[in-house]
């Protein structure tokens, strides 16, 4: 264990941030998993709903630090382009 106050201090905010990530991470994960299933059962209007709901999780988690800006870009965008190559046939 930490013998410093500070070094005290500084594990007990990194173990509620970790934990804070992890639930955050999570509700990101099962949010995209939804929406890959609504498009993998052409089911667009269900796509489009889970599209919207994941967008929001995923600009929070960036917002929280959860998920680099670069990343969360890719990934609406990799969605984004699912939801229209859906939409499309």
């Amino acid at each position: 264990m930490a013998g410093y106050n500070s070094s005290v201090k500084r594990h007990r905010q990194s173990e509620t941030r970790r934990v804070r990530n992890k639930s955050v991470r999570s509700e990101v994960r099962t949010s995209i998993k939804k929406f890959r299933e609504a498009v993998s059962a052409n089911n667009k209007a269900e796509a489009e709903k889970e599209f919207l709901e994941t967008q929001q999780l995923i600009d929070g988690a960036v917002t929280k630090g959860v998920y680099h800006k670069n990343t969360a870009s890719r990934t609406k965008s990799r969605m984004a382009h699912a939801l229209n190559k859906l939409g499309a046939s």
